[in-house]
């Protein structure tokens, strides 16, 4: 079973991509920026800034799907600048503390060249038997 979720209160998606699907007891996170859930629009700042409305994105899809941070499996980070690795990770600690899953970050050129920070995202949670 495939389940393409669009969640109120979640960014819209900016392109023709489902934010969030649920494939069996899988969960992909697609790409994700910093939008202010407020606006539904991009929140420009540092990197600590842009990092904490991004992970906060991924954790309502989440929800939504019926997992959540501590389910994550794998996270991909992308990076506008490679030199704000130290501070992205002082936010992302915030989010996965504990035992944090597998990660890749790469130094990037995004489309939107004021954006500092993309993440997306894979979670494992089983679905629940009735």
């Amino acid at each position: 079973m495939i389940e393409r979720i669009f969640p109120p209160g979640a960014p819209k998606p900016r392109g023709p991509y489902t934010p969030v699907i649920r494939a069996g007891d899988f969960v992909f996170v697609s790409g994700m920026g910093p939008v202010d859930p407020a606006t539904d629009r991009m929140s420009y700042g540092d990197i600590q800034h842009e990092t904490r409305l991004t992970l906060t994105s991924i954790q309502r899809l989440l929800e939504a799907a019926g997992a959540g941070l501590a389910d994550v499996v794998k996270v991909q980070v992308f990076l506008k600048d490679g030199a704000d690795f130290q501070a992205m990770n002082e936010v992302y600690r915030e989010f996965f503390d504990g035992q944090p899953p597998t990660r890749t970050t790469v130094a990037v050129s995004f489309v939107d060249p004021v954006m500092k920070i993309e993440i997306d995202c894979i979670a494992y949670r089983p679905l629940q038997e009735d």
